[in-house]
């Protein structure tokens, strides 16, 4: 056991990553139910018991998937354009692109979040946050689309959101990144300690509508904030983040930001926010953002640049937040189901530290303060923590809860999910993953009451799982059966991007409320027809508005001519159907963008620029009818100093402008 134990000291962390991650090739029998497969088995014409979210990461998308089958059944477009959809590339939902540095057509995508009520998920909203560009996105679970798009100004590395609060009052974010926020901000990189400066941001949420807003920003030292929770039912007012680089270092972070033996955790009391708020207390300070909204009457986004935002800061607001003392490198952060505890994951640490709310509070009404950083006091760590899980594996990340009292932990560098017991901090069971988990889910698992039936273990790394598709490998998700006294692995699948967290719900709180299809008297699009009589080509000066129709299986028109090359046209495209589950595509020969893909009784517009005269086809690209390959059309393109008259038909049944 010395001898190993100076064998992994020498290889370092890089060394037993490797070590861990592709040295379990094989799952352990025991591990194995002998009737996995059946636990998982979705007959044909049945459906799965949960939808999942994940993130996409890096492709800025979200993933939505069936369990137990593990079917991707949908790619939802948030903040990246996707040409199968016509999303980011169609006039009405460029907007939604929108941000002050520009229209941005790629996002990087971490951590969905459902929206709540009473500390449960509701199936109204699914939020996800922008790693990059900081932004936080509304998807409607109605019509499974991106209804909304909030820039969040102040703000570098939008990681640690967008948890909602126990009624989603709010969406808490925090900075990855710290920066040079107000005043001078062109300043020496050297001056970090000085110059650099974090925000948490409060953006809430219209009971109603969903709509969002920049409610206030708190002010906060230049550390890396990692990931955040909010808590329920006694600690709902709160919210807690995890942060490293208390060094406040500016370079070499693996290093210099893992000097000291402690982090923290930022204890944040929204509900305080909001009294300062409306007292008066906060400082109106310059911040230009985008805030991008969907109409789904109008089919179309708007973006609206904003100019402000209220700033609070904690020397002048005493209780609004504290600092509770965390080994070592804290990334993920979480509640128990009650909010009595909260769990933090030092990924330096050999232990997972578990925190009293009850705790936490009574230090705070008896100032057991250890000094404090930049007004927000820090609070004794005796004086708060509830117990430690002892050597439970190595590198842990991410908690989540079942129905029964227990935790389970993802740990990074042994590739496996821990079990331990809330109130005795002992682990009962560990399972292998395969490999490197990062995130896992529990569904309900962040809620007040989980389901517990599975864990999803969300891995990085598939080294031998798969068929090789060249230099880079697909990642993975695991499913994991807890119903038991023992974990059992049932099935692993495939999932897009780079999956970071992802959210599961029962399917019966979403198949209900689905939307099947857009009425066509409920069309409030400027350009929508709501019948082939309505069809028309508008030529304004060299801008040409097409009106055009689509129903199984033909265009309306299909045959357009007295189009000129530097004409600018609009393709403004009403799907007639009034039928589940038949949308049509449209697509035109040198268009720069992508096809449209309607839905029955949407309008969606295309921008079309002809560079040269000739005769372009059109064609519906999305399979509607056994007559799909008939559903097509021509428009003709002249020179730009043409005569040809603006004329269109259907069935040889001419219009002339």
């Amino acid at each position: 056991m010395k001898t190993k134990k100076i064998i992994l000291s020498g290889i370092g962390l890089i060394g037993l990553s490797l070590l861990f991650s592709c040295g379990n090739n094989e799952i352990s029998s025991d591990s194995m139910s002998k009737d996995a497969a059946s636990k998982v088995y979705v007959e044909p014409g049945k459906y799965d018991e949960f939808y999942m979210f994940t993130s996409g990461g890096f492709s800025g998308q979200v993933g939505v998937y069936g369990l137990p089958s593990g079917r991707l059944f949908k790619t939802i477009p948030v903040f990246s354009v996707d040409a199968e959809k016509g999303y980011g590339f169609s006039e009405e939902t460029k907007p939604l692109l929108n941000t002050s540095h520009g229209f941005i057509p790629w996002g990087d995508s971490h951590h969905p979040a459902l929206s709540k009520t009473d500390g449960n998920a509701d199936g109204r909203w699914l939020f996800i946050n922008e790693n990059n560009t900081p932004r936080i996105a509304r998807i409607d679970l109605k019509t499974f689309k991106t209804v909304e798009v909030i820039e969040i100004p102040n703000s570098s590395g939008n990681h640690p959101s967008p948890y909602p609060t126990e009624n989603t009052e709010y969406l808490v974010a925090g900075t990855r990144f710290s920066s040079p926020l107000f005043g001078e901000t062109d300043v020496p990189i050297s001056s970090y300690k000085e110059k650099f400066q974090g925000t948490i941001s409060l953006i809430s949420v219209d009971k109603k509508s969903g709509r969002l807003d920049v409610a206030s920003q708190i002010l906060v030292p230049p550390f890396d904030f990692d990931k955040n929770r909010a808590g329920k039912g006694a600690s709902r007012d709160w919210s807690f983040f995890t942060c490293y680089n208390t060094e406040k270092s500016n370079t070499m972070k693996e290093a210099n930001a893992s000097q000291n033996d402690k982090d923290f955790i930022l204890a944040v009391n929204w509900k305080k926010a909001e009294e300062y708020v409306k007292s008066g207390k906060g400082k109106k300070v310059a911040s230009k953002y985008c805030h991008n909204v969907y109409d789904e009457k109008t089919h179309t986004a708007t973006s609206t640049v904003k100019n402000s935002t209220v700033l609070l800061d904690p020397k002048d607001c005493p209780g609004l937040v504290y600092f509770m003392p965390c080994p070592k490198s804290p990334h993920g952060v979480d509640v128990s189901p009650d909010g009595k505890y909260i769990v933090a994951s030092g990924k330096l640490a050999a232990l997972i530290p578990v925190f009293s709310y009850d705790k936490m509070m009574s230090a705070i009404q008896n100032k057991k303060f250890d000094g404090n950083i930049d007004g927000i006091p820090v609070l004794q760590y005796n004086e708060v923590i509830a117990g430690e899980v002892e050597k439970p594996g190595l590198g842990p990340l991410h908690t989540e809860f079942d129905d029964k009292g227990y935790a389970y932990t993802s740990m990074f560098l042994s590739s496996e999910i821990v079990k331990w017991k809330l109130g005795s901090w002992k682990v009962v069971d560990r399972i292998p993953v395969h490999y490197s988990i990062g995130h896992l889910l529990v569904p309900g698992g962040d809620s007040k009451n989980p389901y517990g039936k599975y864990v999803i273990a969300l891995n990085k790394i598939t080294k031998d799982r798969y068929l090789p598709t060249g230099p880079e490998l697909t990642q993975s998700a695991q499913l994991i059966d807890i119903s038991g006294e023992k974990m059992k692995m049932l099935l692993d699948f495939p999932t897009i991007g780079e999956p970071h967290y992802a959210q599961a719900i029962k399917a019966d709180v979403l198949m209900n409320n689905s939307t099947k299809i857009f009425k066509l008297e409920d069309n409030k699009h400027p350009y929508a027809v709501k019948s082939e009589k309505e069809t028309k080509v508008v030529r304004n000066g060299n801008i040409v508005h097409v009106y055009i129709s689509t129903i199984r299986s033909h265009f309306a028109p299909d045959n357009i001519e007295g189009i000129k090359v530097g004409d600018v046209v609009y393709w403004h495209v009403t799907n007639l159907e009034q039928d589940w589950d038949v949308p049509h595509g449209f697509a035109v020969k040198g268009a720069l963008n992508s096809e449209l893909l309607v839905m029955p009784g949407e309008t969606s517009t295309l921008k079309w620029e002809p560079k040269e005269p000739g005769v372009y086809p059109m064609y519906c690209t999305d399979f509607c009818s056994a007559l799909h390959q008939e559903m097509q059309g021509y428009v003709r393109v002249s020179p730009a100093n043409a005569n040809v008259p603006l004329t269109w038909s259907l069935n040889n049944v001419s219009n002339k402008k």
